[in-house]
This record gives structure tokens, C-alpha cells and sequence, in this order.
């Protein structure tokens, strides 16, 4: 294995050191550099070339395709093309479907030539995965708009989801709140179909194949298909009902789902202040009549124009703004490189944080009537929605600061107000989701429209160490009751292998760094078998150059988990992780290589 080296081979240790000091010097300086001047970090967030199409896709819709804008992201778009032809959803991915027909779609729109290499080597590799059969709900609905797809063969969004009642099995607060705040407007535009016709030569018949299917999320045996073919039934029936005009709630519906969007967008940088709800709601406001000079519709094309980052050559679009986030974890890290508690930048930081701290209640409050509004979100506004894993990061952040006099009282105050929350956000399993509280049927990712494989918002074990190690800075003993209970969960939800999934980081080894962390945090006994297991099974995916690295594959891959090329931050995890495990040594090895 690559840690077993010999002692001779190891470098002097008081020049390792001191490189490590002057590294470590040099990241905080630079880390100092990018704070803004009211306190904050925010640095770009990535996402896929989705992103770019469907920013396209919409300007078209807008009757602004012809702005040089879009040509850049073309552009872009063109960058990202895959060697086979497709476009990938990750650096080092495969090609994709959905991410390829709607690059393929755009770039016709903009006008690239259909027999060149580039687009005949994306036809085939788009027929190969199944053309546009084979595409996901939200692809579907998008090309309907575009009339490159049937509106009745796309699966059924109706806007009466909005009026079922809570004490319903299947209701709005039973989906996950990314995907209610995506399909709540996607419900105006599924019943009202707008329609945006395209030139012949943007055509994209030539990528229907016979026979292709959308690939569903497994449940598991009969019960998973039973469930499959009962919500295909449901969507054949509200179809028929569609065709023969029988709607007698639908003006009802459409109003309330319109009130429901814009309660949300009050405080808020946008619908769920994420990419895909802004866009969404931007056409079902157009199909609701909204002036396009409207305040209100101007704001949400405000929102989106945040997001995007022209270059000189390229334009690309990030999914969301990350400054909560950034910030409280810039925090935390300055503090382990050693910068004072007291340091007036911190104290500038600690400021911002507590001028964005959530005090008044969304969508959380329905599964979660008894606590009171606390804790934090992850962008600059997004009120309606905080979440446990940047409420956890920023009470983190909060605890290790030492701030001056008034400023010290309101933190406290926002540090009570935003554990008491967090506290009550634990489910009965004993761990925590993202967002919401009992959000966990899984028989709901069967509905034909949650092939987006996020319907749901269940415990995880990121996040539940998250809050793990939150509690553990509070002072938070674990026998206490609420750290129990999180310890057990997490204990339950270690792989065979000694592993933890990862949901929100990419991915085994990110579970697996948070989980250990957070149990040695806590006071839990290291020298366990579990572990040790955990241990071994990280150094089992150390990489030939010393480093460690994953890639998104093994979300569908378990054989891919914690393989990948070395890169700085993963690398980072798994020392951290052996770390906490008490290194090789006290992990049960030999005691022969570097004590990480």
C-alpha cells in the first residue's frame, strides 16, 4: 500500500514542518485576500452544462436569442463536449442523456451546423443512450415548450397537487422542498403549455428512438414495481381526465399555486433561490400574464442574471450562490490555521452571518409546528428556507469566535434561537435531513415526475455528523438523549465495508471523513471495530501518488466508491478522517508508516 513507507525514505522532519507551516501560512493569507469587505466569502459554484442550455433555452423563449450573450454559451457549450460526442454531468463522467439533448437542441437553435463532426458525433451518442424516450420528465416538459416533444406523452404535473390536504399520504410537504419549489411552477406550465416555435433547421426528430425508456430509481422487487405501475395508472387517468376537459378545480389551483410562489419569493433571491425553480418560475409568470416590464417578473430575470458569469469568449451559469456557506466555512478554517479568535476579520465575518440568520418560518414549519423560526440558509437571501447543514456549519463557526460586547450578546442569542431549531429538526431515526423533517417515503420517487431521482429529503449521515460535531463544540456530552440517538444512527448507517454514504459531498469518502470526525468528536471509543474498519477501508482507496480522490460514478456505482483521481480536497479528507480513527497505529496496523 502507497502509506507504507520506511522511515529512512521519509523527509527530515523539521523541514516537512516547516513546509507544511509555510503552506499553511500562505493558504490563510490568501483565504484573508478573498473576503469581501462587509465579512463574506462567496466563491463560484459549479454545475453542469444544463444549465447553460436551458439558460438558452429560456432566453429564446424571451425572444432574446439573438443577444450576443447566448453565443457564448454556446461557446461554453461547446467546450464541454465530450470526446464520444455526448456532455457529461461531472468532470470525468460519461456523457449523459439529458445533458445532451439539450446541448444538441441549443446548439441547432444557435444556429451550428447539423452535418458537422461535432453534432453528428453527438446524434449518435444521444441515439446510443436512448434519444428522447429515454430522457427524464423535466427534459421532456422543457422540448415541449420548444414543440420537440408531445405534451401528452411528457408525464403529468397537474397544479391540483397544490390543493391535496395534508393529512393526504401523498401531498405538496411529503416532496422534498427543492422539488416542490421546482414543480410547484412547473405545474402552471404543465397545465397552461406554453408554446415557443423554433426554426425547421432546429428540429431534433432525428433523435427519437423506438423503444426508449427513461431508467427509474430502483425500490426494490415487487413492491417497488407495484408501486411504479399504480402511479403510471394515476398519470394514464389524470391525462384522460385532461383530454376531456373535466377540471373543475383547475382556475382554484392555479391561483393557489400562484400565491404559493409568490409568498416564497419575498426574501428570497428567487424561488428556493436555485437555477431551476427561477426558471421555472419565469415561464409560469409568462403564462400567467405577467408583463415582462413587471416588477416582479423583472426581479426573477434579476436573480437569474446573478448567476451567470460572462467571460470574454464564454458564458456559464452557476445553480445557486454559496456565501452562508463559504463564509462559515472560511471561518472554521481560519480558526484551525491558527488565526486568533478575536481577529477583527472574524468578528466582521461572525457580523454577516447573524445579519442572514432566518427568523421567520417556512416550509419547515409544517412537519415541524412546535419550534420557533432559528438558523441559517445557504445563499445571500432564501428566508423560506434554511437548512440543518449550514445551520450546524454556522453554529460551528459562531461557537469559536470571541466577539465584543454587543455583538457577543447577539450571537449568543442567534446561537440559542439557531440550536434550538436545529435540535428540532431531528427525526425519529435520530439523524438529520436537509431541509425538512419526515420527508422520507420512498414510494413517492416513483411518481412519473420524480425521475429526477431528489424527491425525497431523508437522514443522512453528512449531515447528522455535521450536527454531531456541533454539538460536540457546544458541549454536548454523548450520553446525552439527542446525541445518542445520532450516534446510533450513524452506527446503523456504516457500510459493510466500513464506509458512509455521503449525500451532499461527493461521496463515500466525504461520509466517511464527516462520520469519523464527528464520533471522536463526540467521545466515542476509536479503537472499536467499527472504526477500524472504517480506517482500513480508507487507506484501501489510497491512490499510487500518496492522495485520495472520487468521482460522482459511485452515486450510481458502489463499485466506484472512493476511486478517482487525487485531488487536494479529498486527499484532505481521508488524512482528516484517519485522523480521527487515531491513525494507523491505534487503528489496529502494524505502526510502521507516517502517523497521519
Amino acid at each position: 500500500m502507497p502509506y507504507r513507507q520506511e522511515a529512512a525514505a521519509r523527509p527530515d522532519s523539521d523541514s516537512w514542518l516547516a513546509r507544511v507551516r509555510s503552506c499553511l501560512e500562505a493558504a490563510r493569507a490568501r483565504l484573508l485576500e478573498l473576503q469581501r469587505d462587509d465579512g463574506h466569502w462567496c466563491a463560484e459554484l459549479e454545475g453542469d452544462s444544463i444549465l447553460e442550455s436551458e439558460w438558452v433555452m429560456l432566453m429564446h423563449y424571451l425572444g432574446r436569442g439573438e443577444e450576443p450573450k447566448t453565443q457564448k454559451a454556446a461557446a461554453y457549450l461547446r467546450e464541454k463536449q465530450l470526446a464520444d460526442g455526448g456532455w457529461a454531468l461531472y468532470p470525468g463522467g460519461p456523457a449523459e442523456l439529458n445533458c445532451s439533448v439539450k446541448a444538441y437542441f441549443v446548439l441547432k437553435l444557435l444556429g451550428q451546423e447539423p452535418d458537422s463532426p461535432e453534432m453528428e458525433r453527438a446524434r449518435r451518442k444521444i441515439v446510443e443512450l436512448g434519444g428522447l424516450e429515454g430522457c427524464n420528465s423535466y427534459t421532456k416538459i422543457y422540448l415541449a415548450i420548444f414543440g420537440q416533444y408531445e405534451w401528452d406523452d411528457a408525464p403529468a404535473v397537474p397544479p391540483e397537487i397544490v390543493l391535496l390536504p395534508r393529512w393526504l399520504p401523498f401531498n405538496l410537504y411529503e416532496m422534498s422542498s427543492w422539488s416542490r419549489a421546482i414543480v410547484v411552477p412547473l405545474s402552471i406550465v404543465w397545465a397552461l403549455r406554453p408554446s415557443c416555435p423554433v426554426p425547421e433547421g432546429a428540429m431534433i426528430d432525428e433523435l427519437r428512438v423506438s423503444g426508449g425508456r427513461a431508467p427509474r430509481p430502483a425500490l426494490g422487487g415487487d413492491r417497488g414495481r407495484l408501486w411504479a405501475r399504480f402511479f403510471l395508472l394515476v398519470d394514464a387517468l389524470i391525462k384522460v381526465v385532461e383530454r376531456v376537459g373535466f377540471t373543475p378545480l383547475r382556475r382554484l389551483a392555479l391561483e393557489r399555486a400562484e400565491r404559493w410562489i409568490l409568498e416564497r419569493l419575498e426574501e428570497s433571491d428567487g424561488l428556493g433561490a436555485i437555477f431551476p425553480p427561477i426558471v421555472n418560475t419565469i415561464y409560469a409568470l409568462d403564462k400567467l400574464g405577467y408583463p415582462h416590464d413587471d416588477p416582479l417578473f423583472r426581479s426573477q430575470l434579476d436573480e437569474l442574471e446573478r448567476l451567470e458569469i460572462e467571460e470574454e469568449e464564454t458564458l456559464r451559469v452557476q445553480p445557486c450562490l454559496s456565501p452562508v456557506w463559504d463564509t462559515s466555512q472560511a471561518m472554521s478554517a481560519l480558526f484551525e490555521a491558527g488565526l486568533p479568535d478575536d481577529d477583527p476579520r472574524l468578528a466582521r465575518a461572525a457580523e454577516w452571518l447573524l445579519d442572514h440568520e432566518v427568523r421567520s418560518a417556512g416550509d419547515w414549519k409544517v412537519k415541524n409546528p412546535g419550534c420557533e423560526p432559528g438558523g441559517w440558509y445557504f445563499e445571500y437571501a432564501n428566508e423560506p428556507y434554511p437548512d440543518c447543514d449550514d445551520t450546524a456549519e454556522v453554529l460551528l463557526a459562531l461557537s469559536r469566535v470571541s466577539l465584543p460586547g454587543p455583538l457577543a450578546d447577539r450571537a449568543g442569542a442567534a446561537i440559542d434561537r439557531g440550536w434550538a431549531w436545529l435540535l428540532s429538526m431531528q427525526n425519529r431515526d435520530g439523524g438529520w435531513a436537509s431541509f425538512d423533517r419526515g420527508c422520507d417515503k420512498e414510494w413517492l420517487t416513483y411518481i412519473p415526475f420524480a425521475d429526477h431521482n431528489a424527491m425525497i429529503d431523508p437522514s443522512t449521515a453528512d449531515i447528522t455528523a455535521r450536527v454531531l460535531l456541533t454539538m460536540a463544540e457546544l458541549g454536548v456530552g454523548r450520553d446525552e438523549p439527542v446525541a445518542r440517538r445520532a450516534i446510533d444512527f450513524l452506527l446503523r448507517e456504516q457500510e459493510p465495508d466500513g464506509s458512509w454514504y455521503g449525500r451532499w459531498g461527493c461521496n463515500y469518502l466525504y461520509g466517511t471523513w464527516l462520520a469519523l470526525t464527528a464520533l471522536e468528536a463526540i467521545g466515542e471509543e476509536m479503537s472499536a471495530s467499527w472504526a477500524r474498519r472504517a480506517a482500513e477501508w480508507v487507506r484501501s482507496c489510497q491512490n499510487e501518488d500518496g492522495g485520495w480522490g472520487e468521482l460522482p460514478a459511485s452515486y450510481d456505482d458502489a463499485a466506484a466508491k472512493g476511486r478517482g483521481p487525487s485531488n487536494p480536497a479529498q486527499t484532505a479528507w481521508a488524512v482528516m478522517a484517519l485522523v480521527a480513527a487515531g491513525g494507523r497505529a491505534k487503528a489496529g496496523g502494524d505502526g510502521g508508516g507516517p502517523h497521519p
